[in-house]
């Protein structure tokens, strides 16, 4: 699909450096354009990434100079910069960076909130906006996070497990044995093969586990949620649930948009 800038009112590049992937994506008044994936490497040059950039803007012919502004969040220090410079130097926009100083509208109620991921800010920023309070969002990645905030835009704290692959790389490094998977569910979850049942563990275990964090987080609080998924991996995870679930692969981006504007 081609995407043309000229005509099109406050659109943005929206960039999300995650541990595992940076994800870009081109918003327009709240709806995602386009959106694109890279494998982090704090190695790569900025010359790449300015390459890959371009490349994304080629792919769906956009104007790299259609863009009204530009916002980052990011979980990978090193890559903060790199990333803002390319960023800048590809679009002629310097792009918000997600983190102190930047109005969010969420009230962060931790003991340290500069230890709060800009990533579970973003999406929680998005989910209330989206949802309304009070909202549990669960981030599949790297890592599972699951958080919540209330009605009020409190953000009230978060539970945090290994990911997926994380959890998949761990287990088949230390078992030479166990075989890498695809992330598919088996048919039951009583299984008769090394490869089933580490789908059924990863998967159908996942699921369940997610459940528990929800019904957890329920009793803590005292009072039902909306829960919204995002992430990576959500998508073959949440089918599986027994809650009911809102799946949004673009909250991360969505909660940037909502920022940006909040800040100009």
């Amino acid at each position: 699909m081609v995407y043309h800038l000229k005509g099109r009112e406050h659109v943005i590049l929206a960039t999300d450096i995650g541990n595992s992937n940076i994800v870009f994506g081109g918003i327009e008044n709240g709806k995602v354009l386009f959106t694109s994936r890279l494998a982090t490497d704090i190695s790569r040059l900025a010359d790449e990434y300015a390459t890959y950039i371009l490349g994304i803007f080629e792919l769906y012919n956009v104007d790299k100079f259609g863009f009204d502004g530009a916002i980052i969040s990011s979980v990978v220090p090193p890559l903060s910069s790199v990333l803002a410079k390319t960023v800048e130097r590809v679009t002629g926009k310097k792009p918000l960076i997600l983190g102190p100083g930047i109005k969010t509208g969420l009230n962060i109620r931790t003991n340290n909130s500069g230890e709060l991921g800009s990533d579970i800010v973003a999406n929680n920023v998005a989910a209330l906006e989206l949802y309304k309070g009070p909202v549990i969002v669960i981030d599949m990645g790297t890592a599972t996070t699951v958080s919540v905030s209330d009605a009020e835009s409190n953000f009230l704290g978060c539970a945090i497990m290994p990911g997926i692959t994380t959890s998949l790389r761990a287990l088949t490094k230390k078992a030479a044995l166990l075989q890498d998977i695809d992330l598919e569910a088996p048919s039951t979850s009583i299984c008769t093969n090394t490869p089933d049942s580490l789908k059924a563990g990863i998967v159908f275990g996942t699921a369940a586990a997610i459940d528990g964090m929800i019904d957890r987080f329920t009793k803590d609080l005292g009072y039902k949620t909306n829960v919204v998924a995002t992430g990576g991996h959500a998508q073959y995870i949440i089918p599986y649930c027994k809650s009911e679930i809102v799946l949004n692969p673009d909250l991360l981006l969505m909660g940037l948009n909502i920022i940006y504007n909040k800040n100009i």
